[in-house]
């Protein structure tokens, strides 16, 4: 049950809020990459769909050829969320939903003896006190040890697709918006019940050891543009959780979905960037926005 890193990776965006460990700067040619993205239009109104992954190791170059062309005949840039630039901006947000109040329960003792045992394990072998995380919410403690994962293999948030898009923005004199804030998202995860987050991350604690081998497996599936893997990785998602998937996927492709129903009312020539895993499956933003009327086609 790894239904957190899936979300830190490719559905939204908290793992943006923590700090990465430093990542060395490539100065070798990269080798391409070929991300899904996908274009929906009427008679005056472009918006390109790109699907992003949160955290990379800066070892491809996939912001080239169709997606920068997309990027760059846009005037709108939207992504799901827009980070501050100072990240104490983010401590509002992460004190009404993240933590709990000093004098309720800390989370280790709400633990399973094989959680506590094994929460301690990861965090000693990141050099934390194993008290560190006492004070936040499952779910943010879930998302925290994805982080941990993501910068043991060298990826951060500082190489992810929405990090380099604002970087590109602020040398343009494009627009940037989103489509929620950081409130809005870390009050969806603040949603789940808290049993089915605690319950979320003992099954992350106990799928440790897998980590490594299934961001891999989805970095790989999304330099290559393989939106079926893409799609399967999330549909386990659902039957992980039916409860967190409803609420990072169900709900807010739907929302998202009239967004650009509402976006295509106005001319213009947009760029959407959110989670690679909203766009693929069934029940992806492009599916909806399909069953909707529109022709949303694939960009090769």
């Amino acid at each position: 049950m790894k239904t957190f890193r899936k979300i830190a990776a490719l559905a939204t965006l908290p793992l943006c809020f923590l700090a990465s460990p430093a990542l060395a700067q490539t100065i070798a040619p990269l080798p391409d990459a070929e991300p899904a993205m996908w274009v929906v239009k009427d008679a005056d109104t472009t918006i390109y769909l790109f699907g992003t992954f949160h955290a990379l190791d800066g070892k491809t170059d996939w912001f080239n050829d169709e997606v920068r062309e997309a990027f760059d005949a846009s005037q709108d840039v939207v992504l799901e969320i827009v980070t501050p630039d100072d990240p104490a901006d983010l401590r509002p947000a992460l004190m009404k939903h993240a933590f709990t109040p000093a004098d309720n329960p800390t989370l280790t003792s709400k633990l399973s003896p094989d959680g506590r045992r094994r929460l301690a394990a990861v965090l000693t072998r990141n050099k934390m006190p194993i008290t560190s995380l006492d004070r936040f919410k499952p779910f943010f403690a879930s998302v925290t040890l994805a982080t941990l994962q993501f910068g043991a293999m060298g990826m951060g948030a500082e190489h992810g697709s929405e990090a380099v898009i604002k970087q590109a923005v602020k040398a343009t004199n494009k627009s940037l918006g989103a489509v929620e804030t950081v409130d809005e998202q870390f009050a969806l995860l603040d949603a789940l019940p808290a049993a089915e987050q605690l319950r979320l991350l003992e099954s992350t604690l106990k799928d440790d050891g897998a980590m490594g081998k299934e961001i891999t497996n989805m970095l790989a599936a999304w330099n290559r543009g393989d939106a079926k893997a893409v799609a399967k990785a999330i549909q386990q998602s659902d039957k992980d959780s039916p409860q967190l998937y409803k609420l990072m996927f169900t709900d807010r492709n739907a929302r998202w979905a009239r967004w650009v129903d509402q976006r295509l009312a106005r001319p213009g020539t947009v760029f959407m960037a959110v989670g690679a895993g909203h766009l693929a499956g069934d029940r992806s933003l492009v599916a909806l926005l399909q069953k909707g009327g529109h022709r949303v086609s694939r960009v090769q």
